[in-house]
């Protein structure tokens, strides 16, 4: 094997890179988030019925929205809770689902992907309560205030059980994965109970969780138990290098760095928006939904693809329409032609390999700095309050304007997406424009060799 400190740096990224995207935790956070797309659009929609008059500000409309649909805010809020307000069970459960497969068929060894599912549900509940040492024995904080409520140890509010919901992805993650490599150990250690090959698979596989399940209960019960001794809990513990990690984010800097690495590992030909999401899209699901309880976080829900990737990774858009209309190279016209429809979707792969883009030094700054200008717009303009904040994660393939409208509920959010798109193609402008004439001087000089 090729000592990989000798190779081309670009090749040394792109094979760490490449590692760190096929690893197996990273495919089951992939499986995780797509999971949620649906979850998370349906709950949208119903949110968006409840804010109808700030979406709509016309005169009168307030008064027949309180007199007809308002009527039935509390059922979509409901409806609302029943998707968001358990995100942490879809988004943990589906990895844990996932990761347990991914073991199974990679080494080979009988794990039961449901097991693993059921086991983590528990051990999650184990870590939702809010437990306390006190009089000599563990009980369940009862709190009630006008913020905030707790009964048996549950917190809660119109907006479902706190620890449940978008806040708890991060913490499920963990709890998710301590569970598998439990569940993986003692199944490669034969820690299972055995059924006769008469018995039915239902009941066998019932019987073969019984002693991981237990094991994977005492160990999470165990680390509870240890941080209610210190004053704390599990959860509130996890909840730390969280919080660190989204006020991170969700600074401008901050921002424009997880922009800067999606496109730096695109150049090499990664898929950076797929990793980079593995790490922020619990971040961007707490804040979303901490937003719609009034929250002002400008890192929530999709903020890239309302206000910055728009046609795409590097906000190709613009490009994808001057290059069908304007551009004077046959290449590039032709392949215009083919990238314009699929760029109003926010598919660009044929400009990424085609044009192309990914290890190609000339379209290098503009294909990095594009984003990040729509980037430093989108986050003025939102931080500033010129546009509201984002309480909706619209789906990925939304067009221009139609994003930004569905983000924020408001028709400022339609205009800064457009603006956005245009600013993102003034970068581009002149680089594409002298890749253009470049080509078409090539194509000139092969034709009139020809001749």
């Amino acid at each position: 094997m090729a000592d990989i400190s000798k190779k081309p740096f670009k090749e040394r990224v792109a094979a760490i890179a490449g590692k760190f995207a096929g690893s197996r935790f990273v495919r089951a956070i992939m499986d995780a988030g797509f999971s949620v797309i649906s979850f998370s659009i349906i709950g949208a929609v119903f949110l968006i019925l409840t804010v109808l008059p700030q979406a709509f500000p016309v005169p009168g409309f307030a008064n027949f929205y309180a007199n007809t649909i308002g009527r039935f805010t509390s059922l979509f809020q409901a409806v609302y809770n029943a998707t968001m307000g358990i995100l942490a069970l879809v988004f943990a459960g589906t990895f844990a689902y996932s990761y347990t497969k991914i073991y199974r068929d990679e080494e080979h060894i009988n794990l039961v992907p449901m097991n693993g599912l059921m086991m983590f549900l528990m051990a999650f509940f184990i870590t939702v309560p809010e437990l306390v040492w006190k009089n000599g024995a563990v009980q369940f904080v009862q709190l009630f205030t006008k913020a905030k409520m707790v009964a048996g140890g549950y917190e809660a509010s119109t907006s479902g059980i706190y620890r449940i919901g978008a806040v708890g992805i991060f913490i499920g993650l963990i709890v998710a994965w301590i569970t598998v490599q439990i569940y993986r150990y003692t199944v490669k250690h034969n820690w299972q109970i055995k059924m006769p090959a008469s018995v039915p698979s239902g009941v066998a596989n019932s019987f073969s969780a019984l002693i991981p399940g237990f094991c994977v209960a005492v160990v999470i019960a165990a680390l509870n138990m240890a941080f209610v001794f210190a004053g704390t809990d599990l959860f509130k513990v996890l909840f730390i290098p969280f919080s660190f990690i989204s006020d991170i984010a969700d600074t401008w800097w901050g921002f424009l760095i997880i922009i800067f690495l999606i496109h730096f590992l695109w150049w090499f030909g990664i898929h950076g928006a797929t990793i980079m999401s593995s790490f922020y899209t619990p971040i961007v699901l707490a804040n979303m939904a901490a937003n719609v309880k009034g929250a002002d976080h400008f890192f929530a829900g999709d903020p890239l693809n309302a206000f910055v990737i728009i046609g795409g990774s590097g906000a190709t858009l613009g490009v994808a329409i001057w290059l069908a209309f304007r551009s004077r190279s046959t290449q590039l016209k032709e392949l215009g032609k083919v990238e314009i429809v699929p760029a109003i979707f926010n598919i660009n792969e044929p400009l990424l390999f085609g044009l192309p883009i990914v290890y190609n030094v000339n379209l290098l700054i503009p294909f990095i700095c594009a984003p990040l200008a729509s980037g430093i717009v989108g986050y003025i303009a939102v931080s500033t309050h010129l546009v509201p904040k984002i309480i909706v994660q619209q789906p990925w393939p939304t067009p221009v304007g139609l994003s930004g409208f569905i983000a924020t509920a408001s028709w400022q959010g339609a205009a800064l997406s457009v603006v956005c798109a245009i600013v993102a193609f003034a970068v581009w402008y002149p680089f594409i424009k002298h890749y253009d004439n470049v080509l078409l001087k090539k194509e000139q000089a092969k034709a009139a060799q020809v001749k």
